[in-house]
């Protein structure tokens, strides 16, 4: 079970099984209905008298969706559940039915360990000397020293170096994103500039923050439209483009994590020396606000939801424990109790959250400061029922403007603090309706006593103080959580292979004196990302090959021990960049606001919703349930829950993608052309094509198979292609496209 499927059962279907189906259907019950138990996942799928209650992955032949639906059977019998949260169980079902309760509610008992290897993530953060390892010349950083002392302990050798064109090549897509020209990498393998220089380089570039800040914005959940709220509709956020810039430009700045995090849940709160300063801490907090929402509509939890949200990116995202699970009992198996839950609530109920104007077509240029467009003379704006994007109605008329916005109403999404500050009662079942007592607004006690400079002022919200609590040097988690992602993203693989369950139920760290080695040393160093990244890439470890013997491989075939580097497909983003930039069609300017905005036009006057594009991937229109075509096939998050880490798994559907995708063949056949015109030698073109494709020179087999790929190529196309000139420029197109859609392109090792 991954830790998003975790995370959907805990906020979306346990909390109304625990509501609405309980009372009938749990151990404990006066009468269990039908005989049906729906308290542990084997009794839901034995089922009762009716038989089992549901088949995993199939929703229409499962009782319990037709029960939800009223469908002959009507379950609940009192009232029919919402659509929204029958589409949640038809969801749940069709990914499986992942259901982490345990599997004996008959004599089960809450027990929560005391074992600190267990609650390793609760304890301080610890500033472990290096050890001693015998291969000292081996070691490069103490980063070094940690990795191999494990490798020695298993009488084993690190692998050889990485050559110099892997190694490149490598540092180019995990620090930018981008691969390196063939002129690149002849100027590092030439030795014209060292390993560190070419680091340094990447890190002052701008497109450093285009590849951190889009990982950023998976924990973030980031997205410029709602999603199905339940009532199949999916209002549009025409402003959240302003945080996604908010975030490249702080990786670029190398903005402190501390700040950064404080920005993001309190930066409204924070004194500005400028209005353009303070538009950035509002927009920054619309890392509270950009989450996917449920209909209002015949929602009692509607506030309580939203509530549940920011405790979620707060808690995946920051701390890598999944608070939510305690909103409805104390959690099963983490030391965090209800009462903790609300404590939290109360500062996120005293918190009013902004979901951002829908403005009229002419003033939302990218350009335009927002403080300037706070102006009621200046603003319309739409009724969220008219700025809707519905799969079933992609191409509805453009709405009319509908009224005006109040002068001191901002534009962007984001929070504020609420008029009055309040404390949060239990909700008991997490039912909005069932109260129970009052909580003060606080935090989680597991992680520790709170430092007493730390003081909640009860007339705010006490979001400046949570900031505060996240990025003290006493937390246990923020720190280590953040180096672990960093490190995932240069590795493959966390050191926590779970990197937003830190928790009980998640993986122990595999070097846990390094997690902790590398968070210590982050927050010395100001909590500087850059100064971790560089630390790490100019690490031994992480300059080894991918390649390794066999010893070495049966040894240790999940490469817990870091003896060799990861080889790994590249994400959604970086395929369809490095495609664009094998072309040359790459644009390298940022896309200022969404590239739908920046075009002056209102989302649902657009026919189709996503226009060609060739900036980076990271600026493309990110909409909930439409996510871009030439990106969803390579596992793009769904944006509505933190992503920690994306799915890795190869699906027909991707090479499907590579044979007909429109994106795919327009740009070989620009590719084509591109040769064509270059040259009308065919050598000469294929080794243009190797050089943009893949930075270096074909071989003389690879020049051989593609001379003999296009001939064949060529005399197929003669019985249905007249023209000799299309013949050719055909040919070459489907040389092009096997390029594109190559293994070497798509991996990095």
């Amino acid at each position: 079970m991954t830790p998003d499927q975790r995370a959907f059962f805990e906020s979306k279907i346990r909390p109304v099984l625990v509501k609405s189906c309980y009372e009938c259907h749990a151990q404990g019950a006066k009468k269990i209905g039908g005989k049906l138990l729906l308290d542990a996942p084997s009794e839901m799928i034995v089922g009762g008298e009716s038989g089992p209650s549901l088949i995993p992955g199939k929703p229409d032949e499962s009782l319990i969706i037709q029960a939800v639906r009223y469908d002959g059977l009507e379950m609940p019998p009192k009232k029919r559940l919402p659509e929204q949260v029958v589409n949640d169980f038809i969801t749940w079902v069709k990914m499986g039915a992942p259901d982490p309760r345990v599997d004996a509610p008959k004599s089960a008992k809450k027990t929560l360990t005391t074992d600190k290897a267990a609650l390793w993530s609760y304890q301080p953060v610890t500033h472990p000397k290096p050890p001693m390892v015998k291969a000292k010349d081996w070691a490069r950083d103490a980063i070094d020293s940690f990795v191999l002392a494990k490798i020695e302990v298993k009488g084993l050798s690190p692998t050889k170096d990485a050559t110099p064109e892997m190694l490149i090549r490598r540092v180019y897509f995990d620090l930018i994103g981008l691969p390196p020209s063939a002129g690149e990498v002849l100027s590092f393998v030439s030795r014209h500039l060292s390993f560190q220089q070419v680091v340094d380089e990447l890190l002052e570039s701008p497109h450093f923050g285009e590849r951190w800040g889009r990982h950023w914005l998976d924990v973030a959940r980031y997205a410029e439209s709602n999603g199905n709220d339940g009532l199949s509709r999916n209002p549009s956020f025409p402003h959240a483009w302003r945080y996604r810039d908010y975030v490249i430009r702080a990786f670029n700045e190398d903005m402190p994590y501390d700040r950064f995090i404080t920005e993001q849940i309190a930066g409204d709160l924070l004194s500005a020396d400028s209005e353009a300063q303070r538009d950035r801490q509002l927009i920054a907090t619309g890392f509270l606000a950009i989450g996917a929402k449920p209909a209002k509509a015949m929602n009692d939890n509607f506030e309580m939801d939203v509530v549940a949200d920011q405790i979620g990116v707060i808690g995946h995202g920051i701390m890598g424990l999944s608070v939510g699970c305690a909103r409805c009992h104390d959690h099963k198996t983490d030391p965090i109790p209800t009462r903790d839950y609300y404590a939290l609530a109360g500062i996120f109920k005293s918190t009013e959250t902004l979901w951002g104007a829908a403005a009229h077509q002419g003033l939302t240029a990218p350009q335009t400061p927002l403080h300037e467009l706070k102006t009621a003379e200046k603003v319309t704006v739409r009724p969220e029922a008219e700025a809707i994007i519905s799969k079933h109605e992609p191409r509805r008329p453009p709405a009319k403007p509908a009224f005006k916005y109040a002068a001191d109403a901002p534009l962007a999404m984001g929070v504020r603090e609420a008029k009055t500050a309040v404390d949060c009662k239990l909700n008991i079942d997490g039912e909005a309706k069932k109260l129970g007592a009052a909580v003060p607004r606080g935090f989680l006690t597991a992680c520790g006593a709170m430092d007493p400079s730390i003081q909640l002022d009860p007339k705010q919200s006490g979001r400046l103080q949570l900031a505060q609590w996240l990025t003290s040097r006493q937390h246990p988690q923020t720190a280590r959580v953040m180096v672990n992602r960093v490190w995932q993203h240069l590795f493959g693989e966390g050191l926590v292979r779970t990197p937003a369950d830190f928790g009980i139920t998640g993986e122990s760290p595999t070097h846990p004196e390094l997690l902790d080695h590398l968070a210590t040393r982050f927050m010395s160093e100001g909590w500087s990302i850059k100064r971790l990244i560089r630390s790490i890439v100019l690490s031994h470890t992480y300059q080894l090959s991918s390649q390794c013997d066999d010893k070495l491989r049966e040894a240790d075939s999940d490469n817990l021990l870091l003896a060799r580097h990861n080889r790994r497909r590249l994400d959604a983003e970086a395929v369809r960049d490095a495609m664009l930039a094998a072309t040359g069609d790459l644009n390298p300017q940022p896309g200022h606001g969404s590239l739908i905005q920046h075009q002056n036009v209102l989302i649902n006057e657009l026919p189709p919703l996503h226009q060609p594009s060739t900036h980076r991937s990271v600026y493309l229109l990110m909409l909930r349930n439409s996510m871009p075509p030439e990106l969803t096939p390579f596992n793009l998050p769904d944006a509505v829950t933190v992503t920690g880490n994306r799915d890795s798994s190869t699906l027909a559907t991707q090479s499907l993608y590579l044979l007909n995708n429109a994106f795919l063949v327009e740009q070989s056949k620009r590719f084509a052309k591109r040769l064509m015109k270059a040259s009308s030698d065919s050598m000469t073109r294929i080794q243009t094509a190797y050089s943009h494709a893949f930075a270096r020179k074909p071989t003389g087999s690879e020049i051989q198979r593609a001379h003999n790929f296009i001939c064949e190529a060529e005399l197929m196309l003669a019985s249905t292609e007249n023209d000799e000139n299309g013949r050719l420029a055909s040919s070459w197109a489907a040389f092009c496209q096997a390029l594109l859609a190559s293994n070497e392109l798509r991996y990095v090792d």
